[in-house]
């Protein structure tokens, strides 16, 4: 059972992106996405979905929010969303954030948020302030955990010297751009900082913008509007990655993107991915990663294949 360190949110190995919710899924797909996942997580975990404030400016927290009301499923399930940039001048001053929250709160029809993000580094505002003022959230009891999302290995090391100095909630995890594709920014330095600090990692674009699923392929175009973020990695090292995930999903008899998914799950530090599906298909190719077990041979023909 997946488990945030430093926390008691026990989650779903797989952590549903709700960016999709409102863009390119309309509100009865999203409804359905949800159901789907909900009912295909294990008893014993929570389902567990993450959003933004910035998504569909707000749209997506309105969908999961009335998704919740409509199931009775908020005590089921474990809500992340973030307090993002937008358009404000300091998006993690202290003002910012108790009205971004509070944003937050409304349209997602609940009293608490379980895991509240930075959604990105704000260097117009001192750390001090912003933890102070996600301080003040958990006291009130609106937060119950506070991360960190897009920060550098330097900066989450000062947020959480300054959260230990000054006696202040502190960042439980942190939120990085990581899977098979992109590695090195995240492995050089700050999977050292997370490991020593001891926080949970939940890596977004867990599948490579989609590369990984194995649909986006040099001279075969597809039609998604993820198809101009996942060319960047179209090429010799992309289809290395893929033909590695191929052989270990033949084995198993599931979709690659469910390998890479346990690949990236499999990495220290790390406790749940972030993936997300605009239709009830694309979601089933990703759920077997749950129960999905791999050789060290396997997870090791995938490294070296990414590398």
């Amino acid at each position: 059972m997946p488990q945030i360190p430093g926390t008691d949110l026990t989650v779903s190995a797989l952590c549903l992106g709700g960016n999709v919710f409102g863009w390119t899924a309309d509100e009865a797909t999203s409804a359905a996405l949800l159901d789907r996942f909900a009912d295909a997580t294990p008893s014993t975990e929570a389902p567990f979905v993450d959003t933004a404030e910035s998504y569909g400016k707000g749209r997506s927290e309105e969908i999961l929010g009335a998704w919740m009301a409509a199931r009775g499923a908020r005590d089921r399930v474990v809500v992340a969303t973030k307090a993002s940039p937008l358009d404000k001048e300091h998006p993690l001053s202290a003002a910012a954030i108790r009205t971004a929250a509070e944003g937050s709160l409304r349209r997602l029809r609940t009293d608490r948020i379980d895991l509240y993000y930075a959604h990105y580094d704000d260097g117009t505002t001192p750390l001090e302030e912003t933890l102070q003022a996600f301080d003040e959230l958990v006291q009130a009891g609106k937060v119950r955990y506070v991360a960190a999302s897009n920060y550098s290995a330097t900066r989450l090391t000062e947020a959480l010297d300054t959260s230990e100095r000054l006696g202040l909630t502190r960042y439980a995890a942190l939120q990085p751009h990581y899977n098979l594709m992109e590695r090195p920014a995240y492995e050089a330095e700050l999977r050292d900082v997370v490991a020593e600090r001891g926080l949970g990692v939940l890596p977004y674009y867990a599948l490579a913008r989609g590369l990984l699923t194995g649909k986006y392929r040099a001279g075969e175009p597809v039609d998604s509007p993820r198809a101009k973020g996942a060319a960047v990695y179209v090429g010799e090292r992309g289809d290395r990655v893929l033909a590695a995930l191929q052989e270990v999903a033949q084995a198993h008899g599931v979709p690659g993107a469910a390998v890479a998914l346990r690949w990236l799950a499999d990495q220290p530090t790390v406790v749940a991915p972030i993936a997300s599906g605009r239709s009830v298909e694309q979601l089933a190719d990703l759920l077997p990663m749950q129960d999905l077990v791999l050789t060290d041979d396997e997870r090791q023909l995938l490294t070296d294949a990414s590398s």
